[in-house]
């Protein structure tokens, strides 16, 4: 059952990965490209402030070695990372909904899917963001990268187990107070810790003034699209083809029998 559950899980994950791909192709990538722009400009224009400081004409050219190719990033190297994230994403999706099934009261499988689709879309995306929302790939020092890259781990890692309390506290307090209140209780405690850890986080910011905020907007924009296609693509549809199995399965046991 779960190994079933696991495979349908990553296929729907490939699939809204497809999607993805050629949604931030359309919308992403031309903002990330406006942004490598920025960045050769505002380098170029150091170079030469460097160069008058120092008394020369022109500044000295390092042509740097590329590595890998724009073309390459912006094709099959966007292809690879969207669609490895996203497959991944659906087997990790598809083991959360095998261990919740049957625990959020008397939901089928296509509502247990969209609320479990719900509660990741928030702890997963929407909550990190919020503190550390995503820039273009140019866009920030990179000798901070790794500490960028481990606070929003963290403040992930911070909301899934907050996330996790809250729903085992619901659990708990809903025989006593009624599904209602206890719902309440479970989404205020999820808040406040989610605030104490805002707080209790260090701020980044490292956009640079002169940036265009078109740019960077759409870019935002572009990430919050792929990741509501990721996560309505992976909710409805494992839902919708799990119920399909369920009834399926129910009737090739009542023909059985």
């Amino acid at each position: 059952m779960v190994g079933t559950l696991l495979w349908r899980g990553m296929a729907i994950g490939l699939l809204a990965g497809l999607i993805c791909f050629g949604f931030l192709k359309i919308a992403g990538e031309p903002q990330v490209d406006r942004a490598i722009a920025f960045e050769s400009e505002t380098n170029e224009a150091k170079a030469k402030a460097h160069a008058a400081a120092m008394g020369m004409s022109a500044p000295m050219e390092e042509e740097a070695p590329e590595l890998v190719s724009r073309a390459v990033q912006s094709g099959i190297g966007l292809f690879t990372g969207v669609v490895v994230y996203s497959t991944a994403l659906g087997g990790l999706f598809a083991l959360a909904f095998a261990f919740v099934y049957g625990r959020f009261g008397p939901l089928g499988a296509r509502a247990t899917s969209a609320l479990l689709a719900a509660f990741g879309v928030v702890a997963v995306y929407i909550v990190p963001t919020l503190k550390y929302p995503a820039n273009p790939p140019s866009v920030g020092e990179p000798d901070t990268i790794g500490m960028r890259t481990a606070l929003y781990f963290v403040l992930i890692a911070i909301s899934i187990a907050a996330m996790t309390g809250a729903t085992v506290l619901r659990r708990q307090l809903r025989p006593r107070y009624g599904a209602w209140n206890a719902s309440v209780a479970a989404g205020a405690a999820y808040l406040g810790a989610i605030v104490l850890a805002w707080i209790a986080l260090p701020e980044v910011n490292e956009v640079p003034l002169q940036f265009p905020a078109d740019a960077l907007w759409k870019f935002r924009m572009a990430a919050l699209g792929a990741q509501a296609i990721l996560w309505t693509t992976i909710g409805l549809l494992f839902g919708a083809l799990t119920e399909r199995a369920e009834a399926t399965r129910l009737r090739f046991d009542a023909r059985a029998s």
